[in-house]
């Protein structure tokens, strides 16, 4: 036999529990430590794009070198500089040239960052994670987005380069009687914050549609491991409280601010988003209120299950007690046994062990014991 064909270690992986029941997501999501310094990897492909518009013009372009959007600083117009890939030597440079704090640095290039907001004298900086849903693994994927504020100026900062959700913000730049044409860089902001929030409700609609198949799956009762699914679930809204909750306090930061930077007619949208992101965490926490009642479902369900097993397994225990008494009796090694010399003892003996089980059961059955 070639045990090359058999490959043993494709199945016997099977057997390690934390990938089996998938606990390694469970140290993903809560393995957290702030007062450890994280070390992020230097990302391989950085891609800068930049628009610079004004109601009347509006100019895309990608850079080739970092070095190339210095020039857009007080351009004269607003002006959006998007960074695709983070490394630290070139995070430090630009905020250096655009006069950003060092601190803020150290937040953009942090890892696991909780969703903040701080103000400084020339600039507003906020960061928080733009979330995916990925199907294949039936997680929520989050991705860290810094956003600076400037004077005619927005700088973003992605991990990645290939993903975002500012799609149709890149469109709507393009068209030339668009609103945020027309408005100042706080509406620029503005409008990449609500993109992020509004991405929310897409990802919490793919995991809605998985919670109705697992409340399908717990309500029939025909799947056994509904309850890793539950448990799966649970995991993935952790990720979505972790990130609902900051944000409402970085939105509500802007709402709060006295900043030159934000006008006074813009408060009204960041209000919206305010609301938006309220209306998010109450889904979130209606999403986690069924996801403990489709595991109390499921433990009722399964108890419900063992219950009617140990009523059938009692009921014939009971049936077989009067028998097994009779038989005991008449098999004892005596040697004077009623009916032991008669030719019908035996045809009487078992009709006894018969009639009595029947008895029994028309009593549970009027009973109501099944």
């Amino acid at each position: 036999m070639n045990l090359e064909k058999l490959r043993p270690d494709k199945y016997l992986k099977y057997l390690y529990l934390p990938k089996l029941f998938a606990t390694k997501r469970t140290k993903e999501i809560l393995s957290v430590n702030p007062t450890i310094i994280p070390h992020r990897e230097e990302a391989k492909e950085v891609v800068v794009t930049v628009f610079d518009y004004n109601a009347e013009a509006m100019d895309e372009r990608k850079m080739s070198s970092l070095g190339d959007c210095y020039i857009y600083k007080n351009s004269g117009r607003t002006s959006w500089i998007n960074i695709d890939g983070l490394r630290k030597a070139d995070v430090e440079a630009v905020c250096a040239h655009f006069d950003i704090h060092p601190l803020i640095v150290e937040d953009i290039l942090s890892i696991n960052q909780r969703p903040k907001l701080d103000e400084a004298e020339n600039s507003i900086f906020c960061l928080l994670n733009m979330l995916y849903y990925n199907e294949e693994k039936n997680a929520v994927e989050q991705e860290q987005i810094s956003i600076i504020l400037a004077k005619e100026l927005v700088i973003s900062f992605q991990e990645d380069a290939h993903r975002d959700v500012f799609t149709s913000l890149r469109e709507k730049l393009k068209t030339a009687n668009s609103k945020i044409r027309q408005r100042p860089a706080d509406y620029l902001c503005y409008s990449l914050l609500d993109l992020i929030v509004d991405h929310y409700f897409v990802v919490m609609e793919k995991l809605g549609d998985h919670i109705e198949i697992v409340e399908e799956e717990v309500t029939r009762g025909n799947n056994s491991h509904a309850l890793s699914h539950i448990t799966q679930l649970r995991k993935e809204l952790i990720v979505l409280k972790r990130n609902f909750s900051p944000v409402r306090e970085v939105v509500n930061g802007f709402l709060r601010s006295e900043s030159q930077l934000l006008e006074d007619r813009h408060t009204k949208y960041y209000k919206d988003i305010y609301d938006h992101i309220i209306q998010a965490s109450d889904l979130s926490e209606n999403y986690r209120d069924v996801m403990v009642s489709l595991q109390d479902l499921h433990v009722n369900n399964m108890n419900m299950k063992m219950n009617e097993v140990m009523k059938v397994m009692a009921i014939v225990t009971c049936l077989l007690a009067p028998p097994t008494v009779i038989g005991g009796v008449f098999g004892m090694n005596f040697e004077k046994i009623p009916f032991a010399s008669n030719g019908l003892g035996f045809f009487v003996t078992v009709g006894v062990m018969l009639l009595i089980p029947v008895i029994m059961l028309f009593i549970f059955k009027r009973r109501g014991w099944f």
